[in-house]
């Protein structure tokens, strides 16, 4: 909607300008810990199954795509969702951005220009809309975010189906209100 839009543009365009230096800061510890590139990209799946490169600061050492498929027996992620809670390729750096939400603060840039929403469901990978059934298809009604249902209630503690179902919900029942609550239950949850 267009509520959701106006209010996505203004906290992107606020929270860029305040997290700059933040911002700066981080690029120049990964710079020094592992190098460049400062930024990772990666392929995304947003609304009405639009693709699109998701920004987030780079957390894990350079290369570190290729050695999944090594690590893939160890995952600790629900569903089609990969995760390790002890990834060796994730840098000290990293480790600190990721534990603090910092990776994710690029993203306001894919909010700003309007391939995600500030909140929303995860913006799921490729490989994993692909696994998806005729139900879980309906989490790419409206844009991914950045925080939404799934972050605040649990990240990866939560099953497969109890992160699909709290998407759903999101999706079938938005709110402008609902939008305010998960980004103050979200500052929360990284404080």
């Amino acid at each position: 909607t267009l509520v959701k839009r106006v209010f996505d543009i203004f906290v992107s365009l606020l929270l860029l300008v305040l997290a700059a230096p933040v911002m700066v800061l981080t690029a120049l510890f990964i710079v020094f810990e592992d190098g460049a590139p400062v930024f990772y990209r990666q392929e995304r799946v947003g609304r009405d199954g639009h693709h699109f490169a998701m920004l987030k600061f780079r957390s894990m050492r350079v290369g570190a795509e290729a050695e999944q498929a090594i690590l893939e027996a160890h995952n600790d992620g629900a569903g089609p969702l990969f995760k390790l809670k002890h990834d060796p390729r994730v840098t000290r750096v990293g480790h600190f951005l990721r534990e603090h939400s910092l990776d994710e603060l690029p993203q306001f840039r894919n909010v700003l220009v309007g391939q995600m929403s500030v909140v929303g469901p995860r913006p799921p990978l490729p490989k994993e809309v692909m696994s998806y059934d005729g139900r879980v298809f309906r989490r790419l009604y409206i844009k991914p975010g950045i925080t939404g249902p799934w972050q605040v209630g649990g990240r990866s503690h939560l099953s497969w189906d109890e992160s699909v179902r709290l998407d759903l919900d999101y999706v079938e029942n938005w709110s402008l209100w609902d939008d305010l609550r998960i980004m103050w239950r979200t500052v929360g949850v990284v404080v």
